[in-house]
Protein backbone atom coordinates (compact mmCIF):
# COMPACT_ATOMS: atom_id res chain seq x y z
CA UNK A 1 0.00 0.00 0.00
CA UNK A 2 1.29 3.64 -0.83
CA UNK A 3 0.87 6.18 1.35
CA UNK A 4 -1.08 9.63 0.04
CA UNK A 5 1.11 13.18 0.12
CA UNK A 6 -1.57 16.07 1.20
CA UNK A 7 -0.99 18.78 2.19
CA UNK A 8 0.71 19.24 5.83
CA UNK A 9 3.01 16.28 5.06
CA UNK A 10 6.03 16.35 3.18
CA UNK A 11 6.61 14.16 0.09
CA UNK A 12 8.77 11.20 -0.35
CA UNK A 13 11.60 13.09 -1.55
CA UNK A 14 11.58 15.46 0.60
CA UNK A 15 11.48 13.33 4.16
CA UNK A 16 13.72 10.62 3.09
CA UNK A 17 11.90 8.08 1.53
CA UNK A 18 8.92 8.09 3.61
CA UNK A 19 5.03 8.41 2.42
CA UNK A 20 2.82 9.67 4.19
CA UNK A 21 -0.63 12.67 5.14
CA UNK A 22 -2.19 14.72 7.38
CA UNK A 23 -5.55 12.81 8.56
CA UNK A 24 -8.55 14.59 9.83
CA UNK A 25 -8.66 13.25 13.53
CA UNK A 26 -6.13 13.06 16.57
CA UNK A 27 -4.30 10.02 15.59
CA UNK A 28 -1.60 9.61 13.89
CA UNK A 29 0.23 5.80 12.75
CA UNK A 30 3.74 5.24 12.16
CA UNK A 31 5.49 2.70 10.48
CA UNK A 32 9.08 2.82 10.38
CA UNK A 33 10.13 -0.78 9.22
CA UNK A 34 7.65 -1.64 6.50
CA UNK A 35 9.98 -0.36 4.21
CA UNK A 36 12.01 -2.62 1.69
CA UNK A 37 13.34 -0.39 -0.89
CA UNK A 38 17.32 -0.43 -0.80
CA UNK A 39 19.79 2.24 -2.64
CA UNK A 40 21.36 0.13 -5.78
CA UNK A 41 24.87 0.91 -4.09
CA UNK A 42 24.19 -0.63 -0.88
CA UNK A 43 22.76 -3.78 -2.22
CA UNK A 44 25.95 -5.19 -3.77
CA UNK A 45 27.81 -5.19 -0.31
CA UNK A 46 25.06 -7.03 1.63
CA UNK A 47 24.38 -10.71 1.95
CA UNK A 48 21.70 -12.99 0.24
CA UNK A 49 20.43 -13.13 3.75
CA UNK A 50 19.62 -9.39 3.97
CA UNK A 51 18.61 -9.10 0.66
CA UNK A 52 15.63 -11.03 1.82
CA UNK A 53 14.83 -8.37 4.30
CA UNK A 54 14.04 -11.04 6.93
CA UNK A 55 13.21 -8.40 9.48
CA UNK A 56 10.96 -6.61 7.59
CA UNK A 57 7.52 -5.32 10.01
CA UNK A 58 5.63 -7.55 7.08
CA UNK A 59 2.48 -6.24 6.26
CA UNK A 60 1.69 -3.92 8.95
CA UNK A 61 0.46 -1.10 6.44
CA UNK A 62 -1.78 -3.78 5.57
CA UNK A 63 -3.21 -4.56 8.92
CA UNK A 64 -3.84 -0.89 9.44
CA UNK A 65 -4.85 0.33 6.30
CA UNK A 66 -8.48 0.65 7.82
CA UNK A 67 -7.21 3.53 9.89
CA UNK A 68 -6.52 6.17 7.05
CA UNK A 69 -10.33 5.69 6.51
CA UNK A 70 -10.93 7.05 9.44
CA UNK A 71 -9.24 9.97 9.67
CA UNK A 72 -5.74 8.64 11.23
CA UNK A 73 -2.71 10.65 9.73
CA UNK A 74 0.07 8.47 8.20
CA UNK A 75 3.95 8.26 8.29
CA UNK A 76 5.19 5.07 6.31
CA UNK A 77 9.15 4.31 5.44
CA UNK A 78 9.99 2.95 1.90
CA UNK A 79 13.45 1.89 3.06
CA UNK A 80 14.75 -0.96 5.02
CA UNK A 81 15.71 -0.70 8.28
CA UNK A 82 18.89 -2.10 6.78
CA UNK A 83 19.56 0.98 5.82
CA UNK A 84 18.95 2.67 8.83
CA UNK A 85 17.05 2.53 11.35
CA UNK A 86 14.29 4.99 12.00
CA UNK A 87 13.02 3.50 15.66
CA UNK A 88 16.60 3.79 17.11
CA UNK A 89 18.48 7.13 19.06
CA UNK A 90 20.49 9.06 15.93
CA UNK A 91 24.05 8.37 18.93
CA UNK A 92 23.48 4.72 18.28
CA UNK A 93 22.55 4.63 22.05
CA UNK A 94 21.47 1.05 23.14
CA UNK A 95 17.56 1.28 24.20
CA UNK A 96 17.30 -1.84 26.16
CA UNK A 97 21.19 -1.79 28.22
CA UNK A 98 22.08 -5.44 28.92
CA UNK A 99 19.68 -6.72 26.18
CA UNK A 100 20.42 -7.89 22.35
CA UNK A 101 19.35 -5.07 20.21
CA UNK A 102 19.66 -3.73 16.65
CA UNK A 103 21.57 -0.95 16.10
CA UNK A 104 21.15 2.15 13.68
CA UNK A 105 22.81 0.98 11.13
CA UNK A 106 22.28 -2.48 11.43
CA UNK A 107 25.43 -5.24 10.74
CA UNK A 108 23.68 -8.43 12.14
CA UNK A 109 20.15 -9.66 11.30
CA UNK A 110 17.73 -10.47 14.22
CA UNK A 111 18.53 -14.27 14.28
CA UNK A 112 22.53 -12.83 14.31
CA UNK A 113 23.36 -13.15 10.94
CA UNK A 114 26.06 -11.41 8.77
CA UNK A 115 24.13 -8.47 6.74
CA UNK A 116 27.39 -7.01 5.03
CA UNK A 117 29.54 -9.39 3.40
CA UNK A 118 32.62 -7.63 3.57
CA UNK A 119 33.44 -4.17 5.33
CA UNK A 120 31.16 -2.91 7.28
CA UNK A 121 29.06 1.15 7.14
CA UNK A 122 32.15 3.65 8.78
CA UNK A 123 31.14 6.78 10.86
CA UNK A 124 31.02 8.93 7.85
CA UNK A 125 28.49 6.64 5.95
CA UNK A 126 26.44 5.96 8.68
CA UNK A 127 26.39 9.74 9.13
CA UNK A 128 25.02 9.77 5.79
CA UNK A 129 22.36 7.87 6.27
CA UNK A 130 21.25 9.64 8.92
CA UNK A 131 21.07 12.58 7.87
CA UNK A 132 19.74 11.61 4.39
CA UNK A 133 16.84 9.03 6.01
CA UNK A 134 16.62 9.43 9.45
CA UNK A 135 16.58 13.23 10.17
CA UNK A 136 13.88 14.00 7.45
CA UNK A 137 11.58 11.02 8.68
CA UNK A 138 11.67 12.74 12.29
CA UNK A 139 11.00 15.96 10.84
CA UNK A 140 7.88 15.02 9.11
CA UNK A 141 6.86 12.73 11.93
CA UNK A 142 7.38 16.13 13.83
CA UNK A 143 5.12 18.04 11.80
CA UNK A 144 2.49 15.46 11.67
CA UNK A 145 2.30 16.00 15.66
CA UNK A 146 2.48 20.30 15.32
CA UNK A 147 -0.37 19.86 12.80
CA UNK A 148 -2.52 17.67 15.17
CA UNK A 149 -1.58 19.00 18.49
CA UNK A 150 -2.59 22.39 17.01
CA UNK A 151 -5.92 21.33 15.32
CA UNK A 152 -7.27 19.02 18.17
CA UNK A 153 -5.25 20.04 21.02
CA UNK A 154 -3.44 17.19 21.36
CA UNK A 155 -1.81 13.89 19.40
CA UNK A 156 -2.11 10.42 19.75
CA UNK A 157 0.75 8.53 18.17
CA UNK A 158 0.78 5.15 17.36
CA UNK A 159 4.00 3.13 16.50
CA UNK A 160 3.28 0.09 14.36
CA UNK A 161 5.39 -2.56 14.02
CA UNK A 162 5.67 -6.66 14.10
CA UNK A 163 8.06 -9.18 14.46
CA UNK A 164 8.94 -12.35 14.28
CA UNK A 165 7.33 -14.83 17.31
CA UNK A 166 10.24 -16.47 18.44
CA UNK A 167 14.25 -15.17 18.20
CA UNK A 168 15.87 -16.68 21.09
CA UNK A 169 18.69 -14.16 19.95
CA UNK A 170 16.72 -11.05 21.71
CA UNK A 171 14.20 -12.72 23.58
CA UNK A 172 13.41 -16.30 25.51
CA UNK A 173 10.57 -18.10 24.54
CA UNK A 174 7.51 -17.74 22.51
CA UNK A 175 6.26 -13.42 22.07
CA UNK A 176 2.83 -12.92 22.84
CA UNK A 177 0.90 -12.10 20.21
CA UNK A 178 -0.05 -8.54 20.80
CA UNK A 179 2.78 -5.94 22.90
CA UNK A 180 1.91 -2.82 24.26
CA UNK A 181 4.48 -0.36 24.87
CA UNK A 182 4.00 2.92 26.97
CA UNK A 183 7.56 3.40 28.14
CA UNK A 184 6.29 1.58 31.86
CA UNK A 185 3.62 4.44 31.59
CA UNK A 186 5.46 7.52 30.92
CA UNK A 187 4.30 8.04 27.11
CA UNK A 188 1.10 8.27 27.65
CA UNK A 189 -2.14 8.79 29.62
CA UNK A 190 -3.17 6.20 31.70
CA UNK A 191 -6.33 6.28 30.60
CA UNK A 192 -5.28 5.96 27.45
CA UNK A 193 -3.53 2.66 28.57
CA UNK A 194 -6.34 1.82 30.34
CA UNK A 195 -8.98 1.98 27.28
CA UNK A 196 -6.38 -0.10 24.86
CA UNK A 197 -5.82 -2.78 27.57
CA UNK A 198 -9.64 -2.99 28.02
CA UNK A 199 -10.35 -3.78 24.58
CA UNK A 200 -7.53 -6.62 24.84
CA UNK A 201 -8.26 -8.12 28.44
CA UNK A 202 -12.16 -8.85 26.65
CA UNK A 203 -10.94 -11.06 24.02
CA UNK A 204 -9.41 -14.71 24.07
CA UNK A 205 -8.17 -15.18 20.86
CA UNK A 206 -4.71 -13.15 21.15
CA UNK A 207 -2.64 -12.96 23.81
CA UNK A 208 -1.27 -9.44 25.02
CA UNK A 209 1.22 -7.85 27.75
CA UNK A 210 1.40 -4.52 28.81
CA UNK A 211 5.56 -3.35 28.86
CA UNK A 212 6.85 -6.55 28.19
CA UNK A 213 9.82 -7.16 26.39
CA UNK A 214 9.04 -4.18 24.26
CA UNK A 215 8.49 -1.14 25.84
CA UNK A 216 8.73 1.72 23.03
CA UNK A 217 11.02 2.32 20.98
CA UNK A 218 12.80 5.83 20.46
CA UNK A 219 9.56 6.87 18.96
CA UNK A 220 7.30 6.48 21.28
CA UNK A 221 9.71 7.45 24.64
CA UNK A 222 10.96 10.93 22.39
CA UNK A 223 7.92 12.37 21.39
CA UNK A 224 5.54 10.72 24.09
CA UNK A 225 5.13 13.74 26.19
CA UNK A 226 1.67 13.46 27.73
CA UNK A 227 2.49 16.97 29.58
CA UNK A 228 3.02 18.73 26.28
CA UNK A 229 -0.21 17.03 24.59
CA UNK A 230 1.54 14.18 22.87
CA UNK A 231 0.64 10.27 24.06
CA UNK A 232 2.09 7.56 22.18
CA UNK A 233 2.67 3.99 22.60
CA UNK A 234 4.01 0.99 20.21
CA UNK A 235 1.77 -1.93 19.46
CA UNK A 236 4.22 -4.61 18.64
CA UNK A 237 2.84 -7.97 16.94
CA UNK A 238 4.03 -11.22 16.30
CA UNK A 239 4.13 -12.09 13.04
CA UNK A 240 2.91 -15.72 13.70
CA UNK A 241 -0.70 -13.96 14.49
CA UNK A 242 -1.34 -12.60 10.99
CA UNK A 243 0.97 -14.59 8.54
CA UNK A 244 3.63 -17.68 8.05
CA UNK A 245 6.36 -16.62 9.67
CA UNK A 246 8.29 -19.35 7.49
CA UNK A 247 7.32 -17.28 3.94
CA UNK A 248 6.75 -13.62 4.77
CA UNK A 249 6.01 -12.87 0.73
CA UNK A 250 2.71 -14.48 1.32
CA UNK A 251 -0.10 -12.24 3.46
CA UNK A 252 -2.45 -14.55 4.92
CA UNK A 253 -6.13 -12.81 4.97
CA UNK A 254 -7.76 -15.70 6.62
CA UNK A 255 -5.23 -15.33 9.46
CA UNK A 256 -4.47 -12.04 9.32
CA UNK A 257 -8.92 -11.00 9.79
CA UNK A 258 -9.11 -12.02 12.99
CA UNK A 259 -6.41 -9.92 14.25
CA UNK A 260 -7.28 -6.99 11.87
CA UNK A 261 -11.34 -6.83 13.45
CA UNK A 262 -9.00 -6.53 17.08
CA UNK A 263 -6.94 -4.03 15.88
CA UNK A 264 -10.25 -2.26 14.34
CA UNK A 265 -11.40 -2.05 18.10
CA UNK A 266 -8.29 -1.01 19.53
CA UNK A 267 -8.24 1.56 17.37
CA UNK A 268 -11.97 2.92 18.07
CA UNK A 269 -10.81 3.11 21.59
CA UNK A 270 -7.98 5.30 21.07
CA UNK A 271 -10.19 7.80 18.77
CA UNK A 272 -12.46 8.01 21.56
CA UNK A 273 -10.05 8.76 23.36
CA UNK A 274 -9.93 12.64 25.29
CA UNK A 275 -7.05 13.10 27.40
CA UNK A 276 -7.88 15.12 30.62
CA UNK A 277 -8.70 18.69 30.53
CA UNK A 278 -8.89 19.20 26.70
CA UNK A 279 -11.49 20.91 25.64
CA UNK A 280 -11.32 19.45 21.88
Amino acid sequence: MQGHSDEGAASAEEDGGSEGHLGASPLIVSLPHVGTELPDDLGVHLTPIALKRVDTDWYVDRLYEFARDQGASWLQARYSRYLIDLNRPPNDESLYPGQTTSGLCPTLSFSGQALYGGAQPAQDEIRRRRERYWVPYHAALGRLIEATRTQFGFAVLLDAHSIRSELPRLFAGRLPDVNIGTHDGRSCDPALTARVTAVLEQQRSFTNVLNGRFKGGYITRTYGKPSSGVHALQLELAQSAYMDEVTPGTYDMTRARPLQLLLRQVIAAILAFTPPGCSH
